[in-house]
């Protein structure tokens, strides 16, 4: 079997006295994308949080191409090939869209192919490309998301996580950010997409992981999970 490009074992996280995450075990192959679904409080961010190396896991281990990462520094675990697309976009508001994503390039300081680098994204982003003077805290949401993702991008990641994409935004705006996404794994990108919209997330995705209470409680193809009578109720709201 081949090995993962991302291997999560066993990891418990605490936030003082309560355990938002219990001893969950996943795996992201190479070339994938995978979603995490669950309700509020289950534990995705955290997980999140915790591959990126803003959170330390008590124990257990995350693993990236073989080599265990859990106790490197945030930096240290971008310049390996993963980046984080926070929840909330958390983009820099007073610095323009073209300096936004000069920091999405910052661990790759010195490379000479960032300007290939920019016309990547704003050829996924054309409105990023009319707006790349403008201040980031002035566009609207959907764009403040594809800023985000962008920024991310900019990074060469081997591995996107996306923390709720769609938060917060209109129906049309979900299908365009959900569009991009496919388009971005088409182009080769891996995914780890964590998302309330579990409908649309199994849609885009190869395979699947319920979180419930900080605890994977199943996993299977995307297509499969889509078909189960019990994430049909609890998560897509069909009775």
């Amino acid at each position: 079997m081949t090995e993962p490009l991302l291997s999560v074992r066993d990891l418990p996280v605490r936030y003082g006295g309560i355990e938002a995450v219990r001893g969950i075990s996943l795996d992201v192959g190479e070339g994938e994308l995978l979603t995490l679904i669950g309700g509020n409080g289950a534990g995705k961010s955290t997980t999140l949080r915790t591959i990126s190396g803003l959170k330390r896991p008590t124990t257990g281990t995350v693993s990236f191409r073989g080599e265990p990462i859990q106790k490197l520094p945030p930096h240290r675990i971008v310049a390996r090939g993963i980046c984080q697309v926070p929840e909330g976009r958390q983009i820099f508001p007073r610095m323009s869209v073209e300096e936004n994503l000069e920091m999405g390039a910052y661990a790759r300081r010195g490379a000479d192919d960032s300007r290939e680098d920019f016309e990547r994204v704003f050829d996924l982003f054309p409105v990023l490309r009319e707006r790349r003077a403008q201040a980031g805290g002035t566009l609207s949401g959907g764009e403040q998301q594809m800023l985000a993702i962008g920024r991310a991008l900019m990074s060469h990641p081997a591995l996107l996580m996306l923390d709720e994409p769609s938060l917060g935004l209109s129906p049309l705006l979900t299908l365009r950010i959900f569009d991009l996404l496919r388009e971005i794994h088409a182009q080769g990108t891996t995914i780890l997409l964590v998302e309330q919209n579990a409908n649309q997330a199994l849609k885009l995705a190869d395979r699947g992981y319920v979180l419930e209470s900080g605890v994977i409680t199943l996993h299977d193809a995307a297509a499969r999970l889509l078909g189960d009578d019990a994430v049909r109720k609890a998560y897509l709201g069909e009775v």
